[in-house]
């Protein structure tokens, strides 16, 4: 796979053979933690519909999965996030059911249902446990 830093505000995910590579525009681009969170959910929504794919004989070495973000501030935060996916060798008739399997993936359910959050310096954790 490969990810491609489109802006500071999106990524993109290709398929591409040997290990995940991480590419940008410029050299001067750094890879943000949003765009690592963005990833994250690239990554996941690949993972269930290459694997869906893989189960009905469909290949995913075509599908590209596009991720943007909007920010909010008072706390400055990520306020909204979009995925799109291009399957230009998806059936028609598979379309209905592979939206269905994208939004099985678990960081998308995650966003969905928010998780518990706890920050705390470690030697605490250590105390409480």
């Amino acid at each position: 796979m490969k990810i491609i830093l489109l802006s500071d505000d999106s990524i993109r995910l290709e398929p591409a053979t040997g290990q995940l590579t991480i590419e940008a525009e410029s050299a001067n681009q750094e890879y943000s933690p949003y765009q690592m969170f963005a990833s994250g959910l690239a990554v996941c929504t690949f993972g269930v519909l290459q694997s869906w794919g893989s189960n009905v004989g469909l290949s995913a070495d075509d599908l590209v999965i596009t991720v943007s973000w909007s920010f909010e501030e008072h706390p400055h935060r990520v306020s909204a996030m979009a995925l799109s996916y291009d399957w230009p060798s998806l059936p028609a008739d598979r379309a209905k059911v592979a939206q269905r399997v994208a939004e099985l993936c678990p960081l998308h359910q995650t966003l969905k249902h928010s998780p518990e959050m706890t920050i705390q310096r470690a030697a605490m954790a250590a105390a409480a446990a």
